[in-house]
């Protein structure tokens, strides 16, 4: 996989039945008539190690030591890019509604941190995930995911990198034209 093939990584999903469409709630809270379902496509360890060979291609300059990922989405892909690096692979994970390490997971003092999702849509996670790293004195060198679909409006305050840029419009629920149709909405994401 090159940086930035769009086209390449839609292709995978679309192979794999990873792209829904339909009327979908996100982990947002948008609403969307089309779904990147990254599990379908990390289920395959091929397509996996592929996703994360790529995204370690794109990030390697930036001496990452462990990589961080929140779960449940982002935990496989997480894994992948910190072995395709060389380094650990850790998760944060809910507890009482809040992103925390948990397990053992620690960070040695300015250990230097790569925040690495599935998908991106508005940031929210990633955002939430670069916090629990600085919290625990972890120095987060960057961010990066299989698909930003955010169009570009993630607005992390770290380099971020992307397999692909793929832009799925999205709606907030009040002005939504599938709610607005009466179409019932699916949550299909990782987050209830």
């Amino acid at each position: 996989m090159t940086s930035k093939d769009s086209a390449a990584v839609l292709d995978r999903f679309r192979r794999v039945g990873a792209l829904l469409e339909g009327h979908f709630r996100l982990t947002s809270g948008l609403h969307s008539a089309g779904f990147l379902q990254c599990a379908l496509v990390l289920q395959h360890p091929r397509e996996a190690e592929a996703c994360g060979v790529g995204i370690a291609s794109q990030v390697r300059d930036l001496g990452a030591q462990v990589v961080l990922s929140p779960a449940l989405g982002g935990i496989v892909i997480g894994h992948e890019v910190a072995r395709a690096l060389g380094v650990r692979a850790m998760f944060a994970e809910r507890q009482d509604g809040r992103l925390t390490l948990r397990r053992g997971f620690a960070f040695a003092p300015g250990e230097k941190v790569l925040v690495v999702e599935d998908v991106v849509t508005t940031g929210g996670s990633t955002r939430e995930t670069v916090e629990v790293a600085r919290v625990a004195g972890a120095e987060v060198v960057g961010a990066a995911a299989i698909v930003d679909r955010s169009g570009g409006q993630q607005s992390l305050d770290v380099p971020f990198s992307s397999l692909a840029d793929i832009s799925l419009p999205t709606h907030e629920p009040e002005v939504c034209p599938m709610c607005l149709k009466g179409l019932p909405v699916v949550k299909p994401g990782s987050r209830a």
